[in-house]
């Protein structure tokens, strides 16, 4: 499961890993930095209340905590080639270095979009990236050599993705179409509206729109329904709050976050996150 396969990673790097057919993924966060990057399909991929369709050689930034999710075409091949790194795991190289800017942009921007249109420079990045898979699916626990590699490799790519957001001034995509722009309205109440008594009825209200219009035009654009998004923004904030607020209660923090029920907010986070959030918050302060 992504959740718990994300609590005991420091670092995961697959390059041009490849679907087609029956590939699903839930919106979901994760408390790593992640570099995504897009090389063949049809991706339309939301991000908080932003969604993009991407092109060959687009490059997503994300901290991870931001809620995402690809909705892609399952009749073609998806490939893309994916980066997750605990900032805390390259941070005394980066001090050491006096190099922490290579980090401002996931603490600053929390996620971005480069459209590099594949020149040179992604190029390299692209070589970097499968260099970095090699060595982790070979590095064996606790091989010193092999973490001192891949953090000299991780440091190149974050100084690739740095060249790249300059050159490309991090862009933007064109004016959006009406759909678009009415799914991330919708995204947008959600997540100022995530804690409170949250349906269908209410959104279409609050943004002027029909019920079935905003039924079917999150679902178009994003893939899932208003009320899975729902869902998962209500588990980002639970997360968030597991691990900054390590005395408050967890049924203080389901109630908090909009769950109205403690037992189904317990079934519900273990389905998603695969550990109780009694034992997420654990495993996630004792990692620190």
């Amino acid at each position: 499961m992504e959740g718990l396969m994300c609590l005991n990673e420091t670092l995961m790097a697959h390059y041009r890993i490849q679907s087609i057919g029956g590939y699903s993924l839930d919106f979901h966060s994760h408390q790593e930095y992640e570099i995504y990057v897009f090389h063949e399909g049809s991706c339309r991929y939301l991000i908080h209340n932003h969604i993009y369709d991407l092109e060959p050689g687009d490059i997503l930034i994300m901290d991870g905590m931001t809620l995402h999710k690809a909705n892609v075409n399952l009749e073609k091949a998806y490939v893309r080639s994916v980066v997750h790194f605990s900032p805390h795991w390259i941070k005394s190289l980066l001090t050491e270095m006096d190099s922490m800017y290579l980090l401002e942009v996931f603490q600053v921007l929390h996620h971005c979009l480069i459209r590099t249109k594949e020149n040179d420079e992604f190029k390299r990045l692209e070589d970097v990236i499968c260099r970095l898979a090699e060595i982790k699916g070979n590095s064996e626990p606790n091989d010193h050599h092999s973490e001192t590699e891949m953090k000299v490799m991780l440091l190149q790519i974050l100084i690739h993705v740095y060249k790249l957001g300059k050159m490309t001034a991090i862009k933007v995509p064109n004016k959006k179409g009406d759909k678009a722009e009415h799914a991330e309205k919708i995204a947008d109440f959600i997540q100022e509206n995530y804690m409170k008594k949250v349906t269908i009825q209410s959104i279409a209200e609050a943004l002027n729109l029909s019920k079935s219009y905003v039924a079917h035009v999150f679902k178009e654009m994003t893939g899932f329904t208003v009320m899975e998004y729902l869902m998962a923004s209500r588990l980002t904030q639970v997360k968030y709050l597991l691990e900054t607020e390590p005395d408050m209660p967890i049924n203080d923090i389901a109630f908090k976050t909009g769950f109205e029920s403690a037992s189904r907010f317990s079934r519900y986070f273990h389905e998603k996150v695969g550990v109780t959030a009694r034992e997420y918050r654990r495993l996630r302060i004792g990692n620190k």
